[in-house]
């Protein structure tokens, strides 16, 4: 399995960066797992658009889902559209971003699986776990396992015994952190911190520690310090253009 981290930027990319995106391989599959802002151009300095194979999304916020529109667009507007690319996300999360264009012009380039976060499934090789994780809207937590390897991704999520749950054991926890210590009230519940992510690490007992959505502007190595408060395993920032091969 292998990790190619296309954007960690929370909320908005900073200048040169990328929202939250990543693109995971295994036996030649190619699964993008969320495409917010500006990660589509990401994505295409190591796949082609006809070469993505099935696109995963934890909920519909545009730093999540935003660049599903030019990927779409990008199969669909050539003069041999590839096979319409199946896509999978909470039910009526993708609702928004399927609409920005105008009506049917977009309808043979996909196809869309809802599912109930809870629910388990299988796309291509990976097996999928999905947990329901605490947000201001829908939003599911997913493990992928496949040849042995395991990775668990949080998308936006307030603190939650599930995260440990759902990472148990996994060799990669790719988890949101969008502040370093201190949580505006008014987000508390809704969104963590590196030190809450780097608590659920350790509960779980994962093999390192990827911290995403950061703040635009913040300190990286705030954040590194932060969870290094909470657990003294392998930590690092999701930097875009991270290549992580667990094979």
């Amino acid at each position: 399995m292998r990790i190619t981290v296309l954007g960690s930027c929370g909320a908005w990319p900073s200048a040169g960066g990328s929202c939250s995106g990543f693109l995971v391989e295994h036996e030649g599959f190619r699964l993008v797992m969320d495409l917010g802002h500006a990660a589509f151009p990401r994505l295409l300095e190591h796949s082609a658009p006809h070469g993505v194979d099935a696109a995963l999304f934890s909920h519909g916020h545009p730093d999540h889902c935003a660049d599903l529109n030019p990927l779409l667009r990008a199969r669909a507007m050539v003069d041999t559209p590839p096979p319409a690319l199946p896509l999978y996300a909470p039910p009526g999360e993708l609702a928004a971003v399927l609409a920005l264009d105008r009506p049917g012009m977009l309808d043979e380039a996909y196809r869309l699986h809802e599912f109930d976060p809870g629910e388990r499934f299988a796309i291509g090789p990976f097996d999928v776990t999905t947990r329901l994780l605490p947000h201001s809207r829908p939003n599911a937590g997913i493990r992928l396992e496949g040849g042995g390897r395991s990775l668990v991704y949080t998308g936006d999520t307030g603190p939650s015994p599930v995260i440990a749950e759902l990472a148990r054991g996994a060799d990669v926890l790719i988890a949101e952190a969008t502040y370093a210590e201190e949580m505006p009230a008014d987000l508390a519940g809704e969104l963590s911190t590196a030190r809450q992510a780097a608590g659920h690490a350790a509960r779980a007992r994962v093999g390192r520690l990827l911290l995403t959505h950061l703040w635009p502007g913040s300190e990286p190595q705030a954040f590194i310090e932060a969870a290094g408060r909470a657990w003294d395993g392998e930590v690092a920032i999701a930097d875009t253009g991270m290549v992580i091969d667990l094979d």
